[in-house]
This record gives C-alpha cells, sequence and structure tokens, in this order.
C-alpha cells in the first residue's frame, strides 16, 4: 500500500456514496446509511433539481458533502461560482483542471473567501482530470493524442501548481498521482466497483481494496451501494471487503 495521510482513518470515512438519484431517494438512502457512511457525493442531478438546500438536508444528518459540479469557466466566473458552491457548507467541490492553473487559483480564492465568511476550515478543492469514462479513443476524438494515464499526469501538474487540494482520477492512476502530489494531497477516485459488480459505463475501474493500495485517500461509490437490495448490508460490504 502507498502510504498517505489518510491511512489510517477508517474506511467508512474514506468511501463517499454518490447519491445520483432524486430528492426523496437520495434522503431515504441517506437514512439508511445513517450511523455508517461518512461522506455523500452531490452531483449535477441532485444539485440542478434541488439547489443549496439539499446540501443542508445532508449536513443537518451529520454527513460530510462531496459537491461534484466540475465547474468551467473564465476565473472570474469560477471564482465566484466556488465561493457561493463553497458558502453552501459543501466540504469538497470540483474544477475541471482543463480550465488551466490561474482557473484553479481563482476557485481556490472563491473557497477561502467564504471559508473566512463562514469561519469555518476551507473546503477542499479538487481538480477533475479525465472522467473515468473516457478511454484512449475517447481523447482522441476531442484532439488528445495521449494515453489516459499521461493526460492525467500532466493534469495533476496543473493542479500542482495551482496549489488546490487535490485530484479526482480513475483509481488506475492513483499511484502515480500520489508520487507527484504527495502524501497529503487529496486522491478522490470514482470507477470503483466491488469483486463481482459489472462496471457499467465505467472504462478505468478497480476493486476498493484495489484503490485504497494505489494511494487513494477517498473512493466513490454509487450504484453498488444505491441500487442494492439492502444498500447498508453493502455498505459494509464494502468496508469489510477493504479493511
Amino acid at each position: 500500500m502507498l502510504e498517505n495521510a489518510f491511512s489510517n482513518t477508517p474506511a467508512s470515512e474514506r468511501i463517499i456514496v454518490a447519491l445520483d438519484c432524486g430528492r426523496d431517494e437520495a434522503i431515504q438512502l441517506a437514512e439508511k446509511l445513517r450511523g455508517r457512511a461518512k461522506w455523500v457525493k452531490i452531483g449535477m442531478t441532485l444539485y440542478y433539481a434541488c439547489g443549496p438546500s439539499i446540501i443542508a438536508a445532508f449536513k443537518q444528518r451529520g454527513y460530510k458533502v462531496f459537491l461534484d459540479l466540475k465547474l468551467h469557466d473564465i476565473p472570474f466566473q469560477i471564482e465566484g461560482a466556488a465561493e457561493s458552491a463553497a458558502m453552501t457548507g459543501a466540504d469538497m467541490l470540483t474544477m475541471h483542471t482543463l480550465g488551466g492553473v490561474e482557473m484553479l487559483k481563482a476557485g481556490q480564492r472563491g473557497v477561502q473567501k467564504a471559508a473566512k465568511e463562514r469561519g469555518e476550515n476551507a473546503a477542499a478543492t479538487l481538480g477533475i482530470t479525465v472522467l473515468t469514462s473516457m478511454d484512449e479513443s475517447s481523447l482522441h476524438e476531442i484532439g488528445i493524442d495521449r494515453v489516459p494515464a499521461d493526460q492525467v499526469a500532466l493534469l495533476a501538474e496543473v493542479a500542482k501548481e495551482a496549489g488546490i487540494s487535490g485530484v479526482v482520477a480513475s483509481p488506475q492512476e492513483a499511484a502515480q498521482l500520489r508520487e507527484i502530489l504527495g502524501p497529503r494531497a487529496y486522491i478522490v477516485t470514482p470507477g470503483v466497483r466491488p469483486v463481482g459488480v459489472d462496471k457499467g459505463d465505467q472504462s478505468r475501474t478497480a476493486t476498493p481494496a484495489q484503490a485504497f493500495e494505489n494511494g487513494a485517500s477517498h473512493i466513490v461509490i454509487g450504484r453498488p451501494i444505491t441500487r442494492a437490495e439492502d444498500p447498508a448490508a453493502a455498505f459494509d460490504a464494502i468496508v469489510a471487503e477493504v479493511s
């Protein structure tokens, strides 16, 4: 295992449950997982439907919130958007590293402004590298003549120069990212599937144990938990698998 600042944190506190569904279903899942999971992910599907109030609903239930809106715009817009996103109480938020160093720095400034206004620690800022649904052919379609691992490494260097908290990438790149970013960086990996579970629309996957072995700080798991007959039992099984 690649040791890092998160290695001694219990697995249950490093698994982020992706709630890519409607509000009522998300609240029901949160109630079923209460006392087990510590993190939930709110993406575009849920946030655009409900707005900031959905974050408050999970914070009131004791969850930490990973707000995954993948911000990408000119630096001026991103500074304001990141400040607004952080003002909701989110604990992590995402921006596309393709926006470049100055855009990422602007997002960091926005988060710091929100932290000062709220009187709390700043949210972690994560740079999206290459989506886990993409493979080499997908990159070629948009004019990027690199294999995913090389593109991820390049974008990780952009995130490092900008001074943000870490990156989001597939678990297959976690080891090289840990080498680039060091032991304290957040390396959050979607595309994680428990043993025996179909990978669905993900291209670059690994098991939860493999992701942590590769140096991930946190892993994101959605459907294997949220669509399970018993979400709490599914969560517990994943914790047992990696513990």
